[in-house]
């Protein structure tokens, strides 16, 4: 492969240049291609328009001119960052649904001048936020509509002159230098902008490149549709570019299903949620069936759910095999035949989704890392041998991990931040000697698969001094398909209790099946049956856990916790002490006996 130290050095290599499609996106209801041609002509004059807009290179990383971005997964998201890395600026993207109160506060410490914004909704949006960013001069949009200034009335084809001004300017920029400002989401306070530089998000390009070269994908197609200001999501972005892979982009969370079929594609990322959300929906299919057929999946779900790496038995193999070609045929048509692998991050995936879809045929490559590290330092590989189900893995190379003597995973590389913009008392608190402190408490399987436990932050105590990690109760609650969302409780208290969202669309089915009016969640979540049937899920569930993170008492909410609400992130995470602030006397029900 020929050698890059910068982000945008894809578009020059000789590999994907004359590739006719780079990026897909639908237009008018069918998947149109983008050339690498077509690509970088358009960067080029994007470049040239931020140029005469008066964007210039500057030494400080202060006084470097940054550019918003807020919009979905597209081709546009990936051109204007290729432009703005070439016009000398620095990129703060966001998520398309940060609430006004984080955009208003983000801009203003990152002195944003100007934004580009996917639709007519979030630019109205952000215009009418202008006279709080006294910073920001002007706003553009990726769609076509009266009501906006497209982005295209800034773009100009560069002449001789101008585009050998665009070559000065990326000669000049160097790999240390910051390509981008990422904002964290902030669970416990404000966002902080995390500094990556060319080299730290390169660095893990190079360093994962050996992962999904161990995949062995000859039909180089991907479907990207987590956000792509997500840290996962760019980086592996940049994996597939530098792969010569053709990126598809999903029209919406909700056409993920449809897009799959269509594209077919041979990898993508995801994060555990919508993995539960496939698993629920396989779920509600299976018992939806009746007599044999139903009989035949559930023995089908029953030995996926016994499947393990090293099983070798040749009658739990045989039987795997009628299996799959009865039923795990299906599920991977269903995610468009071709998938080689999913990698999946962001957050713990249960042990359970991990070894149903690999029984299926669809390993599960789990990684772990953050915004903080580029993002990967751990990761599954393809080979099995590389691969343990319930664990992040083993580290990618030239990455140092260390575990330190509170059980924290420490980090050191070129993966690891500049810094926080403007803070270094945060930087100075999580890295130390050159050592990033995740946060996470880590231990080490068979010497070198690495597990999260807990985040250290989350970490309570009961009333006897004994600690509680809430995140592994909460990932096997969740496992539930009648279970959307939860969260652990018992903080000082004599035992663990929880927080529980039904999955109101399961609930609603169950319900029914079992001849019960189904009058609205409010009445369903406190129904006594309903309550009777959770109770009889949680003592199930409760086997898996020790006395201490049994779950004695729960209650069931009857609504979701929410980003409008400020009780998840945007990339929805929970706000632990705005729910149990929100939820304070469901909490003290919970222990009032």
């Amino acid at each position: 492969m020929e050698p890059y130290s910068r982000l945008f050095d894809c578009l020059s290599m000789e590999s994907i240049i004359q590739k006719p499609a780079l990026l897909s996106s639908k237009v008018g209801g069918n998947y149109k291609d983008l050339s690498t041609k077509t690509i970088i002509e358009t960067t080029n004059a994007l470049t040239n328009g931020l140029i005469k807009l008066g964007i210039t290179i500057k030494e400080s990383i202060e006084n470097q001119d940054k550019i918003g971005l807020i919009s979905n997964s597209r081709p546009e998201w990936l051109i204007t960052d290729f432009a703005v890395q070439q016009s000398g600026a620095i990129l703060v993207p966001l998520y398309p649904n940060t609430n006004p109160e984080d955009i208003i506060f983000t801009f203003n410490e990152a002195g944003i001048r100007i934004c580009f914004v996917n639709d007519r909704k979030t630019y109205l949006k952000l215009v009418a936020l202008k006279a709080q960013i006294p910073s920001l001069q002007q706003v553009f949009c990726f769609a076509e509509d009266p009501d906006v200034i497209s982005w295209t009335t800034i773009q100009a084809a560069p002449d001789a002159p101008e585009l050998a001004e665009i070559e000065s300017r990326k000669a000049q920029i160097k790999e240390e230098d910051i390509a981008t400002i990422i904002y964290t989401s902030g669970t416990t306070g404000k966002p902080k902008g995390v500094m990556l530089s060319h080299k730290n998000i390169v660095s893990n390009i190079k360093n994962v490149m050996e992962v999904i070269d161990g995949i062995g994908i000859k039909d180089k197609k991907c479907l990207s549709f987590l956000p792509l200001n997500h840290i996962f999501e760019k980086t592996i972005t940049y994996v597939y570019l530098y792969n010569g892979f053709t990126i598809y982009y999903a029209e919406g969370m909700e056409t993920i299903a449809d897009n799959l079929k269509e594209v077919k594609p041979a990898l993508f990322v995801t994060v555990p949620r919508l993995l539960e959300r496939v698993y629920e929906k396989i779920m509600n299919t299976g018992s939806e069936l009746k007599g044999i057929k139903k009989k035949l999946f559930f023995w089908a779900v029953d030995l996926a759910n016994k499947f393990k790496l090293d099983n070798n038995n040749p009658i739990y193999q045989v039987q795997l095999a009628i299996a799959d070609k009865l039923i795990f045929s299906k599920w991977r048509a269903a995610l468009g035949g071709n998938v080689y692998a999913i990698v999946v991050g962001g957050a713990a995936c249960p042990p359970k989704l991990a070894r149903l879809f690999t029984a299926a045929g669809i390993p599960i490559m789990e990684g772990y890392g953050l915004t903080e590290s580029s993002p990967v330092i751990t990761v599954n590989r393809f080979n099995k041998k590389d691969r343990r189900i319930g664990t992040i893995g083993p580290v990618i190379k030239n990455v140092a991990v260390k575990i330190a003597a509170d059980g924290e995973l420490l980090t050191k590389g070129d993966h690891v931040m500049a810094g926080y913009y403007k803070n270094p008392e945060e930087t100075a608190k999580v890295i130390v000697d050159g050592w990033l402190h995740t946060g996470d408490i880590g231990t080490v399987v068979e010497d070198r698969f690495y597990k999260i436990t807990d985040r250290k932050k989350e970490l309570f105590k009961n009333s006897g001094g004994k600690y509680i990690a809430p995140q592994p109760i909460e990932n096997l609650l969740r496992g539930s398909r009648f279970i959307e969302q939860v969260m652990v409780v018992g903080a000082n208290e004599k035992y663990a209790g929880a927080l529980i969202v039904p999955n109101f669309e399961n609930l609603k089915k169950w319900m029914l099946l079992n001849g019960l009016q189904f009058t609205g969640i409010e009445a369903a979540s406190s129904h006594p049956a309903v309550l009777k049937q959770y109770k009889t899920i949680i003592d199930g569930l409760n086997k898996e856990l020790s006395a201490i993170e049994s779950i004695k008492r729960f209650r069931l909410l009857p609504r979701e916790f929410t980003v409008e609400s400020g009780e998840l992130t945007p990339k929805l995470s929970m706000k632990r002490k705005v729910i149990l602030e929100h939820f304070s006397q469901e909490i003290k029900a919970i222990f009032s006996k």
